[in-house]
């Protein structure tokens, strides 16, 4: 009896420590699980940080570049603040031609500044214009009439004229060489070929005999 009771004790403390052997098994598994899925999940959100980090920098650096270009487009846009500019010179064509009428006591020249700058541009006033002559340079002066600000669209024309008394003296008189005009607040001017009578009678020289109108004074052709 002794001897089965050492067996059964000896047999019991075996499966004692099976058991126990089992469930430390089981919880060493149970521990590892959850730890490889906290690595997982930590990989994941770790990358999906990273990604969200790209994402945003990638939109800010987006943002940024379309904001530069709506500003660059903006700034083209407003140029002169989004008003009409004067009419530089360097974007009319400036000629002349001989508009005398048979009959009249004074000879007219009209002067045509074509706007051929690529824009609408804005004159007001008057035009400077001296003549070449073989006594010097001659100002015409204004005739006082009233100068109305005008937008000149691209392509179109504008007139003046400038009227002068005609050489039937008899004499040689003054000879013109040539005629300088400068548009209205600009400082660059044109010389052209003066197409007009070759002289003006002599005066005394208590003031200029060449007169200019404002622009729109003259029309095509006369």
């Amino acid at each position: 009896m002794r001897v089965h009771k050492l067996t059964f004790a000896a047999l019991a403390v075996v499966a004692g420590l099976s058991l126990t052997a089992c469930q430390n098994g089981d919880e060493d598994m149970g521990q590892s699980a959850p730890s490889s899925a906290s690595s997982a999940s930590g990989g994941s959100g770790s990358g999906g940080s990273d990604q969200g980090d790209a994402k945003d920098s990638a939109g800010k650096d987006s943002a940024g570049k379309a904001s530069g270009g709506q500003g660059t487009a903006a700034g083209t846009g407003s140029n002169e603040n989004g008003k009409v500019g004067k009419c530089r010179t360097d974007e009319l064509e400036i000629t002349a031609m001989d508009s005398t009428i048979d009959g009249d006591t004074d000879g007219t020249v009209a002067v045509e500044l074509k706007n051929g700058g690529g824009r609408d541009c804005v004159l007001s006033g008057y035009a400077g214009v001296d003549l070449k002559t073989s006594s010097g340079s001659l100002s015409a002066e204004r005739t006082g009439e009233k100068a109305t600000p005008m937008t000149l669209k691209d392509g179109k024309s504008v007139y003046f004229g400038i009227n002068y008394p005609i050489n039937t003296s008899g004499g040689s008189g003054v000879r013109i060489t040539g005629l300088v005009v400068t548009p209205p607040d600009e400082t660059k001017s044109v010389t052209l070929d003066w197409p007009g009578a070759d002289t003006l009678p002599v005066t005394d020289g208590s003031g200029s005999q060449v007169k200019v109108g404002p622009m729109g004074s003259a029309g095509q052709g006369g």
